[in-house]
């Protein structure tokens, strides 16, 4: 900690040692050449101040145009050295109408005017009574992050959240429903705010637990400042859940049907006086589906194939799930606030698989296997999350201290029974396997924000997360003498493992002048863990630290124009998905397991970006270079009896130099036309001595889409998304595709709607293929699935309410863990389970 201590000493010094320098914004009064400024400050209807609105000042009497700038994050705005006379203000934004406001003067005795709080209202502003609709830009591109405003785009009802991040700037998801970011799986997602226990055992499931229909807008931070958690080296991603703050009540109604999912939930929102509640519940349900796989794999000697194995079947999975969530807030005063929520959720997976094995081997004996394998697998996971967080602000604007407190528990269980008849005794058997997991983790964390002037002000705070993880795993198999199962000792036990992460960070925000921001900052995090088997067999521990810097530097290099620069050093523990030590062996030749000896992996990351307005034009672009150490990837090993064995491992490091690109149009206000393209290099190379594998090559993803407002209430989207094949050490997954149409009709005065949807209207099956190579190995699988869907849904929403802007997220967010990816292999009949 001293050198934290040192460092933030040092900063500080340096900036204040800045403020006494004279800035570029002083004006002097010299007789009548006098000088004077026009300020203000721009808000939406729910005073919620607008960022980077466009600010020009014209002549009165010519017309013409004397100066302008852009808002700043508080929708403030400054036009300095302006001249005496009287003048026009005209001010825009991208999805908002614009405003012109008349006869400002400026006099030799008041040459200062501040014209106060502006309201711009949104393209399509509706009022009826006392409700209130609006429309906010689909994509929002903001300094410190990209906003996808989900609830804006009516191709995405009816859909989970996977369906919704496809369609976020910078984020590509494939079948599976792995997320990565620029590229990277690294990252860690939040809802609302805060960490989920939901995401501990695999991201591709838990996105499915979440219905588009209930997420408000997705939040893309690719350059976290100090004030994040170490975790998410790729970035972190929020999604915001619909939630809103009223006087009065407000009751929605949600329904989707459809040939591959249907969903349904209900909410209310309710306040009194300082009191406020909300609560939605809901389910969803997937009908069953059928798919086929086939696989191959061939073993070498060289350059002569000694083995080959040998797969293909059939599969059906269906999948339900359930949620639900409440929250209480309450203001105190006007400077003390309380709120509490807690989400539950559950999902269930049943797969139910048939195939046929076959393998040949010429080595030692001369060996040939013919299996066939039933497996009916079920899966159920659930979990809540629960936050208590007290607010304290104050009268000096921005100065805050927030204490909160989060409890979570996750519950995974997961039972397979299988028949195998073979030719071979040893793949002759039944079987019962059973693995349950518990996640839970205790979060405390205390902030406090002081803003020392107009110009610099700090960040810090404090927080610790404990963690308690158990794994119990047992293996029965049939005995046929007595007719029952018996456990099997040799593969049964249980795993416990304790993590405790204390962390403590220090920022500082700087404005300088020339238009240029400052964040700079540093966070120390200290990580100990503990582990070990049934009766303390293998009992291990390890402890780390980490001082992990970030720097970001923003400039305004005209009213329409910003460039950024960021640093920063994080970090990626693995969660439970990778270190459960839990070995899935349901095909005895392809057996997989965690690994509870990974240490985290290392990343230092650094992002040039530009963001423009031109004439409707949005337009952002980054170049960006990312160093990973202690790289986690699966690696596959064939043993001497011809068994593929995969386990995670720090395998190596990674070089990525990567770029994206995003615009966005909006063509004679009705027809909004966008897209995003990504493209980064794979260069990666083992490190441990046992491997000798490396990688490369150049990896890209793209969408495209569009939005038209065909007036009377009716409103169409299309969407189009690609993905490139994705590299690893040892191989490459599949591309993947997709495109999407919908149209939607209003009703009831915007109180209703009800729209079709299609995902894949041209196809109606998709290809996923696989691709591993080793030194000894090659081996691909191929898996099918229908894939084209089409739904009907409906929305209904009654009550009336006064809607006022009131922040209550919660200040934790554990983004510390590097989230699970979907477990399969591709080989054998667990294949099936996507």
């Amino acid at each position: 900690m001293k050198q934290v201590y040192v460092f933030l000493l040092l900063l500080q010094s340096i900036i204040l040692v800045g403020q006494n320098q004279p800035g570029a914004g002083n004006w002097q009064a010299q007789g009548q050449s006098i000088t004077g400024k026009i300020t203000g400050r721009i808000l939406d209807n729910q005073q919620t101040p607008i960022s980077y609105a466009t600010i020009v000042l014209l002549d009165s009497a010519s017309n013409q145009q004397i100066t302008g700038n852009i808002t700043d994050d508080d929708g403030k705005f400054k036009l300095e050295n302006v001249k005496t006379g009287t003048y026009k203000l005209h001010i825009s934004f991208l999805g908002y109408i614009e405003k012109e406001m008349a006869n400002l003067e400026l006099t030799l005795e008041k040459p200062d005017l501040d014209i106060g709080e502006i309201i711009l209202d949104q393209d399509h502003v509706t009022l009826a009574e006392v409700t209130v609709t609006e429309e906010a830009p689909l994509i929002e591109m903001k300094i410190d992050k990209v906003v996808y405003n989900a609830d804006k785009d009516i191709t995405n009802a009816g859909g989970d959240a996977s369906d919704v991040l496809r369609k976020v700037p910078m984020l590509s998801v494939d079948l599976q429903g792995n997320v990565s970011l620029r590229g990277s799986q690294n990252i860690q997602i939040l809802i609302n705010g805060k960490p989920s226990g939901m995401f501990a055992n695999g991201t591709a499931d838990a996105l499915k637990m979440i219905p588009a229909d209930q997420i408000k807008n997705v939040e893309v931070i690719t350059s976290p400042s100090a004030k994040y958690d170490g975790e998410g080296s790729g970035g972190i991603i929020n999604i915001v859940t619909r939630k809103k703050q009223v006087q009065g009540y407000n009751a929605s109604v949600n329904a989707s049907v459809g040939t591959r999912q249907n969903n349904g939930n209900v909410g209310i929102n309710a306040a009194k006086g300082r009191l406020g509640f909300n609560a939605n519940a809901g389910f969803w349900h997937g009908w069953p589906a059928d798919g086929d796989f086939k696989f191959i794999r061939e073993d070498y000697s060289g350059n002569q194939i000694v083995s080959q194995y040998l797969q293909d079947g059939v599969t059906n999975n269906s999948r339900t799930g359930f949620f639900g969530k409440a929250g209480l807030n309450y203001d105190i005063n006007a400077f003390h606030n309380i709120s509490s929520s807690i989400n539950f959720r559950g999902f269930g997976f049943n797969s139910n698989s048939e195939g046929t094995a076959s393998f040949t081997s010429e080595l030692a004996q001369a060996l040939s296997e013919l299996t066939n394998r039933n497996s009916d697998t079920k899966t159920l996971r659930s979990g809540f999350d629960w936050t208590t967080d007290y607010r304290r602000t104050f009268k000096q604007p921005e100065r805050e201290f927030s204490l909160a407190f989060q409890m979570n528990g996750d519950i995974s269980d997961l039972k397979s029974d299988i028949q195998s008849s073979s030719n071979s005794e040893l793949l002759n058997f039944l079987e019962k396997q059973n693995n349950d997991g518990k996640n839970n983790e205790y979060t405390i964390q205390a902030d406090y924000v002081h803003p020392f002037t107009k110009s610099l002000k700090m960040e810090i705070g404090g927080k610790s997360i404990l963690r308690r993880i158990d794994s119990d795993y047992q293996f029965e198999q049939f005995n046929q003498e007595n007719k029952q199962y018996q456990i099997d000792p040799s593969r049964t036990n249980l795993f416990n493992y304790e993590q405790d992460v204390y962390a403590g960070y220090a920022s500082f925000n700087v404005k300088l002048p020339l238009g240029i921001d400052l964040i700079a900052g540093a966070r120390y995090e200290h990580t100990s863990i503990t582990g070990d088997f049934n009766a303390n067999e293998g009992a291990f521990s390890n402890e780390y630290s980490n001082l992990l810097p970030s720097v970001i530097i923003s400039k305004k290099t005209n009213q329409f124009s910003s460039i950024k620069v960021s640093y920063n050093q994080r970090i990626q523990r693995p969660s439970l998905f990778y270190i459960n030590p839990y070995r899935n062996d349901n095909d005895r030749r392809n057996v997989s397991q965690g690994n509870p000896q990974l240490e985290p992996e290392n990343v230092h990351q650094v992002d040039l970006s530009y963001n423009t307005f031109v004439k409707g034009l949005v337009l952002s672009g980054s170049i960006y270079y990312k160093n990973t150490q202690d790289l986690i990837e699966t690696v596959v090993r064939i043993d001497e009896q011809g068994v593929a064995n995969s386990e995670y491992q720090n395998i190596g490091r990674d070089n990525s130099i990567g770029f994206n690109l995003f615009a966005s149009k909006t063509i004679q206000k009705s027809w909004t036309v966008r897209g995003n393209f990504n493209m980064y290099t794979y260069n990666a190379e083992s490190t441990l001595a046992d491997y000798d594998l490396s990688n490369d090559g150049i990896q890209f993803n793209f969408f495209a889409s569009t939005s038209l407002d065909l007036k009377k209430g009716w409103k169409a989207e299309a969407f189009g998304f690609y993905k490139a094949p994705e590299r690893t050490l040892q191989g490459e997954k599949t591309s993947f595709w997709m495109t999407s149409v919908g149209i939607q009709k209003e009703l009831w005065n915007k109180r209703g709607s009800i729209g079709l949807n299609m995902i894949d209207p041209f196809s109606q099956n998709k290809l996923f293929r696989t691709e591993l190579r080793g030194a000894d190995f090659y081996q691909t699988s191929d898996f099918h699935m229908p894939f084209r869907s089409v739904g009907v849904n409906f929305r209904y929403t009654f009550g009336k309410l006064d809607f006022k802007a009131k922040p209550s997220r919660s200040k934790i967010k554990n983004n510390d863990q590097k989230a699970g990816e979907d477990n399969q292999q591709g080989g054998g009949v667990q294949s099936g389970n996507n």
